[in-house]
């Protein structure tokens, strides 16, 4: 599968808002009947544009009330040294995303935590203690405006 076409952009987009839809409900939305709908969502999904379902949980309701941005930056940006880090990072649960930055720092990482003092206390004994790290800089969000797990596809339309 090389291209999508309005059908496939149209899948991608129903299943963002909702991928709990059955799929007589997704196939009516996009205009299909039941089996065309099911292959195309069987191929989107071999093709590896659509990699999981998952339920959003409201970090809030679960007690994990601090979400902080933390920069790391490494001592040494070495390959072996690098995969190491990134291979510490990939273990701990508390850190919910990472990225590869720009400008000042390697990473960009995504952390939550209860409260303050759990997340000191995190910072302290194991984001310092990760291989490789030269220093960290924290933020932490102070209420969120806009939080999205959904792609924009608008660029996609054929």
């Amino acid at each position: 599968m090389e291209t999508l076409d309005r059908y496939d952009i149209q899948i991608l987009s129903e299943l963002q808002a909702d991928a709990r839809l059955t799929n007589a409900e997704l196939a009516q939305r996009v205009g299909l009947s039941a089996a065309p709908c099911w292959r195309r969502v069987r191929a989107l999904e071999e093709a590896g544009f659509i990699k999981g379902y998952h339920a959003e949980i409201d970090r809030h309701r679960i007690g994990l009330g601090v979400l902080a941005f933390v920069r790391l930056d490494a001592d040494r940006n070495t390959g072996e040294r690098t995969r190491e880090m990134e291979d510490a990072i990939r273990q701990i649960p508390e850190i919910v995303s990472c990225h590869y930055i720009s400008g000042a720092g390697t990473f960009e990482l995504q952390v939550v935590a209860r409260d303050l003092d759990t997340f000191a206390q995190f910072a302290r004994k194991v984001l310092i203690n990760l291989p490789n790290v030269k220093d960290i800089h924290t933020s932490f969000s102070l209420g969120e405006v806009k939080a999205s797990s959904s792609w924009p596809l608008s660029h996609l339309k054929p």
